[in-house]
């Protein structure tokens, strides 16, 4: 039996890993924070609270970190912890650097010293790209990134890249694009859109308030993007990958998308922060502009070629952008019930 890490199990990604890997017979362990507010609800909506073992793991504690990886000696581990908010970001820079970078130098460091065998994999981002220097984004795109969470994602990134070059650790990062599904947390603007829709629908009044319609990104299923961190650590030579749809889309088709589902159609209305989403049917307002929710730095357009994971990997994305809205939608929808 394979045994595997994970950490931020208890996140979207982490869940669907957790579940994939349970499916295919690997003793699966994850970490945790025992200060944080983690809770198993996505491993209980998948069916498999139970069957993974948890352990606490801080990814700012060198200490822990070692105690763990020298005791488990996993076959595979899979960092996928981080503070994941873009827009957090601004607000704690040195928390994001932290956690996000140092945290895993020192994952890598203690893999190097006592568990050299154990295959690691990072979860690396798109916002790494950030002012975007070629369309559509590949492997060798050089990086630019707009957010402290992308500055810190990308030392995290080169760093792994430094360790399985130096030390031939078997070491990749997965440079994935945005992938949602119904266990995306609400923060998330996907979330944000389909719970608002869906409280809308089920009779709510207050419209829901966004940033830059105009923002594009590359969106796919969260379910089918740990297929491909799976894959990534079976190869026999450790390297890099962009999981991607190769689709881009507004966030204002994306709430177009969400409403059809909810059987809402969604007129758009003036411009900049003027603009507004209105109910055909009704003449209400659905979407507003709050210019709040506008980053310091806006990163436009993010569009991924993942060619090279659909030629080594056998990886391709199978759930389309309308049928991921679809999906998060009715189930926002269904859980107001």
């Amino acid at each position: 039996m394979k045994s595997a890490f994970i950490t931020g199990i208890s996140g979207q990604d982490g869940a669907y890993l957790a579940k994939f890997l349970l499916d295919k017979g690997y003793e699966v362990h994850g970490g945790v924070r025992r200060i944080s507010q983690q809770s198993d609800t996505r491993l209980r909506k998948l069916g498999i609270a139970g069957d993974v073992k948890l352990h606490d793991f801080d990814l700012a504690e060198s200490n822990g970190i070692a105690r763990v990886i020298r005791l488990l000696q996993v076959d595979e581990f899979y960092n996928l912890a981080a503070q994941s908010f873009v827009g957090s970001s601004w607000d704690l820079p040195i928390y994001t650097s932290d956690v996000n970078g140092l945290g895993v130098a020192r994952i890598l460091d203690c893999l190097r010293t006592y568990s050299p065998h154990t295959r690691f994999y990072q979860a690396s981002t798109s916002e790494m790209f950030g002012l975007v220097q070629d369309v559509p984004q590949r492997e060798t795109t050089r990086f630019h990134p707009r957010s402290p969470y992308g500055v810190s994602k990308a030392f995290a990134h080169y760093m792994t890249v430094n360790y399985r070059e130096s030390f031939d650790m078997h070491a990749s990062c997965g440079i994935l694009f945005n992938h949602e599904s119904p266990l995306r947390g609400v923060e998330f603007v996907t979330r944000k859109i389909t719970t608002n829709l869906a409280r809308i629908a089920r009779g709510g009044k207050e419209p829901l308030q966004l940033g830059n319609l105009d923002s594009r990104r590359d969106w796919g299923f969260a379910g089918e993007y740990v297929e491909g961190m799976w894959s990534m650590l079976q190869q026999q030579k450790a390297d890099d990958y962009v999981l991607a749809s190769g689709v881009t889309t507004t966030i204002r088709d994306f709430v177009n998308f969400s409403g059809q589902a909810l059987d809402m159609e969604i007129e758009w209305v003036g411009s900049g922060v003027q603009e507004r989403g209105l109910d055909r049917k009704t003449g209400a307002t659905i979407v507003a502009v709050d210019p709040t929710y506008y980053r310091p730095a806006e990163v436009g357009l993010l569009l991924g070629d993942a060619s090279k994971a659909r030629d080594v990997l056998d990886w391709t994305p199978r759930v389309t952008i309308k049928d991921l809205a679809s999906m998060m939608a009715i189930s926002d929808y269904d859980a107001l019930h």
